[in-house]
């Protein structure tokens, strides 16, 4: 699922609406279900988002989001290696947070938000800021995910992310939901290949009534 908005600020804000659905759970989640299959309250939790802060090293920062989400040392160690290995950290794996890149960081926030295996995971903006490599690397993890069943939602401003990761994709201006569906039921509405035609249609009769207002 992707999240566009036309200006970050309201992408934020819908990911933050997105994220109280984690404050909003009842007091036996076993009755609330994002998958179609209900889940017994039990650790990992069902939901991860990012980002990093710390003064801790990328490692001893990943480790530490394990160990709190209970995971076994011997798992734990697994993990770890396989996330630094796939998003090729194994560089910096020793230097503290407030050291790393921006796309440094933003490999460890996504190796933390991972480290436990939760099923649902929320990205805002991911490759905002970095590299192309880089860039390519996260979102061929994120892609990875998504083929491996997990539920994804991601928002951005890059069309061509939405394009390569995207399943459904929803558009809100101003906290409403105006067009939601599939990258090829949106070129058929919208009579429009491009994917930032399409969003500039959706969006530009609101954004402009909005403006007059």
């Amino acid at each position: 699922m992707l999240v566009v908005c036309p200006n970050a600020f309201r992408t934020k804000s819908a990911v933050k609406s997105a994220l109280s659905i984690t404050s909003a759970l009842p007091a036996n989640p076993a009755k609330f279900t994002v998958s179609s299959a209900p889940t017994a309250p039990a650790r990992p939790p069902r939901f991860a988002c990012s980002p990093p802060s710390s003064s801790l090293t990328a490692q001893e920062f990943v480790e530490y989001f394990g160990r709190l989400n209970g995971l076994d040392e011997a798992t734990l160690k697994k993990r770890v290696d396989d996330i630094f290995n796939r998003l090729d950290m194994n560089g910096f794996r020793d230097r503290r947070c407030d050291k790393l890149s921006t796309g440094m960081m933003q490999k460890t926030s996504i190796a933390r938000t991972l480290v436990h295996d939760p099923p649902v995971m929320i990205f805002d903006e991911p490759t905002n800021g970095l590299d192309i490599m880089t860039a390519r690397t996260i979102t061929a993890f994120i892609r990875e995910c998504r083929n491996n069943g997990k539920t994804v939602i991601f928002s951005t401003h890059i069309m061509s992310e939405v394009e390569k990761l995207c399943d459904t994709i929803g558009i809100i201006q101003s906290g409403k939901l105006l067009v939601e569906g599939t990258l090829a039921q949106l070129r058929d509405k919208y009579a429009e290949h491009d994917l930032e035609e399409i969003f500039v249609k959706v969006v530009t009769p609101h954004y402009l009534a909005e403006e007059a207002n």
